[in-house]
């Protein structure tokens, strides 16, 4: 199969050397050189994506991600490039086209269960532009397209973690907070290849959301930092779970983000 990522970053490379081990043909698309052996890589601006010269696409992936997290930025970067990319693959046979969005389309703020059936409802502008990003790509694709929105991704560094534990004295409230392994995002972008019908959309987390504060404190108690104080058991953010993507069979590898932390700890 001729697959082609458009977007090539930490994400992508996993996802590539994966499908590459099982036969399949790469092919990427990114603004910096790349050097991996496995893919034929072209350097492109998505805004102005020519794909008349390549073999037949039977499947994308749609990975970007913005300089910035201005609106600006999102803007630009998810919903201006929609119809570029758009009309470069009206000529290739897509089977399907995997679009990485993210849960930031639930605009819950107040502790609440989000799953795969909660209704979208982005309260912020960079929240609406990614569910505009979504919806663009359904309408374009309807039978192709499966949206993908994956939690906080970690696992390549805890040196934000660490600057947080350094300066964090008091926490404001109970915000929680949702996380997916990137080892794991990446196995399972490569099973969706597998899944004979898949659903038009999956949350990708591990379905252990932890109030942050606890995470913070924790990374205190490994560094012997003082540990913050929660000045309120007011509740923000959302307790995301993912519902579709163990139906498909996936398993995660990566349950336990504490065991993940404390093996990168060794290494930073």
């Amino acid at each position: 199969m001729r697959i082609l990522f458009i977007g090539y970053g930490k994400t992508s490379t996993r996802v590539a050397k994966q499908l590459f081990q099982q036969g399949h043909q790469i092919t990427t698309i990114s603004q910096s050189s790349k050097t991996d052996a496995y893919a034929t890589h072209l350097i492109q601006d998505v805004h102005q994506l020519d794909l008349d010269h390549l073999e037949p696409v039977d499947w994308v992936y749609v990975l970007l991600s913005p300089s910035q997290s201005t609106v600006q930025g999102y803007q630009q970067t998810y919903v201006d490039s929609v119809q570029p990319i758009v009309n470069a693959l009206k000529q290739h046979p897509l089977q399907r086209i995997v679009v990485v969005s993210s849960t930031r389309v639930y605009g819950e703020n107040a502790g609440e269960r989000i799953d795969d059936e909660s209704a979208l409802q982005p309260v912020d502008e960079q929240g609406k532009l990614l569910w505009k990003m979504e919806q663009l790509y359904q309408q374009a694709f309807p039978q192709q397209c499966i949206v993908i929105r994956p939690t906080g991704i970690y696992g390549t560094s805890v040196a934000r973690m660490i600057k947080l534990a350094e300066s964090t004295k008091t926490y404001a409230n109970m915000h929680w907070s949702n996380r997916i392994h990137i080892d794991d995002l990446a196995r399972f972008l490569a099973h969706l290849l597998h899944v004979e019908h898949p659903e038009p959309s999956y949350i990708v987390t591990n379905n252990q959301p932890v109030p942050l504060h606890e995470v913070i404190q924790w990374f205190q108690r490994q560094l012997n930092l003082s540990e913050l104080v929660v000045e309120s058991q007011k509740k923000t953010g959302k307790r995301i779970y993912a519902t579709r993507m163990p139906e498909t069979g996936f398993q995660l590898e990566h349950e336990d983000c504490f065991g993940d932390y404390a093996e990168l700890l060794k290494v930073e």
